[in-house]
């Protein structure tokens, strides 16, 4: 019979046996690799399905817009034909389309605009187009403005920030729109004689003078309170002791803590961009006929929504989505930027 203790001694030599295996055999633990704060915004808005979603709408639009010739090619019609001068089975004795729904039909899928007859999908394409883009521009142009403004206003302080503070207040107190539609034909006159026809790249430099000009307040406030809080922080503290220039300070060490704020505003403030170029556009002071535009399809569908309801629909449901999309996309943006603020 095995006594107790041979039994006891067997066990802890198995034991230290079995235990010694998976010392011998064990990996190395695993390296812990920490995420930038770009890695960590990535990683939460890819969990925000709404955001993902939108974000695909939006870069859609983009896509569409960019490559109008292209599908207006594939499609067969352009936006700047008269078919209803060339068929004029295509509209009636008052100029509206003489087909149903708008004269959709296989030929126009969207239908055709009264008086001229002209493809409405295809003026759509190229109205988005030019709509999108140009305040695209605007936007960078504005964000830039604003920024430049608000960091200088911020950092230098005293009468720096005295005197652009008025100035941001005066341009605060000017009733934007109305002073848009009011200066428009003002610079284009500088440019233009009233006699003469004005290019079209007359009325987009225009456009987005004005919009630089009349937009950038609220970025360079939000700019400027931020700087406020950052340049008493210690990092900025240590660039002035190691004796870094004031424009280092501002490049290397405020801007890139900025970017979150800017990036934000900047989704809010182009949807507003792009409404603002539409009503340019539909008051008259805009882009003119022959151009494609959002605005003017808002413009001529505002004059014939009784006679025919089905031409301001398709427009109409494209910025609807595409704002829709966007501002979801801000706020997708803004809860990744900053988890706090989640919805």
């Amino acid at each position: 019979m095995t006594s107790p203790i041979e039994i006891e001694g067997a066990e802890t030599s198995s034991a230290l046996d079995k235990g010694s295996a998976p010392q011998a055999d064990a990996k190395e633990p695993r390296k812990l690799e920490g995420r930038s704060p770009g890695q960590l915004m990535w990683r939460r808005f890819k969990r925000d399905k709404t955001g993902v979603v939108s974000a695909f709408v939006v870069l859609f639009f983009f896509l569409i817009a960019a490559l109008a010739p292209v599908i207006a090619k594939v499609y067969g019609k352009d936006p700047y034909t008269f078919y209803g001068q060339d068929d004029p089975t295509l509209l009636n004795e008052f100029n509206l389309p003489a087909g149903p729904n708008g004269g959709i039909s296989p030929e126009h899928w969207f239908g055709i605009d009264p008086n001229y007859g002209r493809d409405v999908f295809s003026y759509l394409l190229y109205g988005m187009r030019t709509s999108l883009y140009t305040a695209l521009l605007a936007t960078i142009g504005i964000v830039i403005v604003g920024v430049l403004i608000g960091l200088v206003s911020g950092y230098f302080g005293g009468k720096i920030d005295y005197w652009l503070g008025r100035l941001t207040d005066f341009m605060l107190a000017l009733p934007s729109q109305l002073f848009m539609v009011a200066v428009m034909p003002v610079v284009v006159t500088v440019f233009v004689a009233p006699d003469e026809e004005t290019p079209v790249y007359i009325r987009f430099l225009a456009i987005l003078g004005v919009m630089w000009l009349l937009t950038w307040m609220s970025l360079s406030r939000l700019v400027r309170a931020v700087t406020l809080s950052l340049r008493e922080r210690e990092f900025v503290e240590a660039a002035k002791v190691a004796g870094a220039s004031p424009w280092r300070i501002i490049r290397k060490e405020l801007l890139p803590n900025l970017i979150t704020p800017i990036i934000v505003q900047g989704t809010y403030l182009l949807p507003s961009t792009i409404l603002s170029v539409a009503f340019l556009s539909f008051v008259g002071v805009g882009y003119q006929d022959p151009t494609p535009d959002w605005g003017l399809m808002f413009a001529t569908g505002a004059n014939i929504y009784e006679q025919d309801p089905t031409y301001m629909f398709f427009p109409g449901v494209a910025m609807v989505v595409f704002f829709v999309a966007f501002n979801l996309l801000g706020d997708s943006v803004r809860d990744a930027f900053d988890p706090k603020t989640g919805r």
